[in-house]
Formats: C-alpha cells, sequence, structure tokens
C-alpha cells in the first residue's frame, strides 16, 4: 500500500493579527495545522503564544512546533489552548525523556524535532518513545530560509530503526522541491511561506498536496 506524504500548513507569526487572517485562510482548505512558537531564545525570533491560539477559537485541528528552551513549561498551556500534539526540540532541553514524560502526562502526543546538524544516532534512545521525528530542513526559527537537502538522508537511518515511524520534514519546502522530499519518503510535509506568502494561499496549498503525492508513487512504483 502506498503511503503518500501529506502537506501540514504552518502558520508562523509574531503578529495575532496576521495570526487571524492565516487561521481563517487555512480553515479553507485545510483541517488540520502546524504553529510554528519562538521564544527568542532557542532561535533568535519571537512569535505568538498559547493565549493568542486560544483566543481563536478556531475549528481547525493542530499542533505546537515549539522552537523554544525549556519546552516542559509550555506545554500545559497549549493543552489548554487544544493542541493536539506537541512538538519539541531535542537540543532545547537538558532530559527529552522527562519532556516527553511531561507531554504524556497531559494527554498529549508527542513528536521529537531535531536541528540539521544533529545526527540520529543522538536521538536513537527517544524515537520508540515518541509518536513522530521532525527533521528541520532548515535552521529554525524564520519563514524562507535555505534548504539543507543532505537532512533528508536521515529519512532511511529512522525507518530502519522504527519502520511504521511518522517521519515530518520542515524548512524551506516549496513546488520545487517538495517532490523530492515525498520521494526520500516523508510522511508529513510541512509548509510556511510557500503557502501563506503566495498570492491566493489556498490554491498554493492544494498544487503542493498533487506534488507530494505524486512524489510519493514516484518511491513507491
Amino acid at each position: 500500500m502506498t503511503r503518500l506524504a501529506k502537506v501540514v500548513p504552518a502558520i508562523l507569526t509574531e503578529d495575532p493579527s496576521a495570526l487571524e487572517i492565516m487561521a481563517r485562510q487555512a480553515e479553507s482548505f485545510t483541517a488540520y495545522v502546524q504553529f510554528d512558537i519562538m521564544d527568542g531564545r532557542f532561535v533568535p525570533s519571537r512569535s505568538v503564544t498559547s493565549e493568542h491560539i486560544a483566543r481563536l477559537h478556531t475549528k481547525l485541528g493542530w499542533e505546537a512546533h515549539l522552537m523554544v528552551e525549556g519546552p516542559e513549561a509550555y506545554f500545559k498551556g497549549f493543552r489548554e489552548a487544544g493542541a493536539r500534539k506537541a512538538v519539541f526540540h531535542f537540543e532545547a532541553t537538558s532530559s527529552p525523556e522527562t519532556a516527553v514524560s511531561a507531554a504524556r502526562t497531559l494527554g498529549l502526543k508527542v513528536g521529537l524535532a531535531i536541528n540539521p546538524e544533529t545526527p540520529v544516532a543522538a536521538v536513537q534512545r527517544l524515537v520508540e518513545k515518541v509518536d513522530s521525528v521532525l527533521l528541520l530542513t532548515v535552521q529554525p526559527g524564520f519563514y524562507g530560509s535555505k534548504f539543507i537537502p543532505e537532512v533528508l538522508d536521515k529519512i532511511p537511518e529512522l525507518r530502519r530503526l522504527v519502520p511504521a515511524m511518522e517521519i515530518g520534514v520542515d524548512g524551506g519546502i516549496k513546488e520545487s522541491n517538495i517532490g523530492h522530499v515525498a520521494r526520500a519518503g516523508a510522511d508529513v510535509i510541512y509548509v510556511g511561506s510557500a503557502i501563506f506568502l503566495q498570492p491566493q494561499p489556498g490554491e498554493s496549498y492544494r498544487r503542493l498536496a498533487a506534488l507530494a503525492e505524486e512524489g510519493s508513487r514516484q518511491r513507491q512504483a
């Protein structure tokens, strides 16, 4: 059976007004999004908070990609705001195992994100304890950062460790490379600027989803 890569829109902004606009746009073409959260410490940029998302009263299902130091302190607020999953960075906490446990206690699904320079070997002990692994193909924290294709080599490494693992790829994805990402074996492809910074976000999303599906089928052929 062909595993088709799905596209999840990623919403990143520090402006509550822009957050509202992007969320309402997303509601017109998808049922699920990722909100990118930044603290100005783990990454240089800052973003909206769980309180801003809670005030949206959105019908979207969503997860939080926490680009923050000490992610454990953020889980409760995002769970209360409606997050289904919290994705935290391996590099952002001194005890990833404690972070996984804290998220589980709150009833959250858990994703483990790793920066481009972090090898799979560093997280091998954790991958069976989480619901997904998110591979960053850019240095995190900005829309429009440069895509690092070598990161895709980590996908087969993860597959060997946990064949059924959901593997996501995030950063620098656009129409010109999304097929390559899907052919590499990604299950979920997160896309920000190539959707929300385009004149017609819904049309951009649908084109990207079609290209991802085509790439998945080419990989399986």
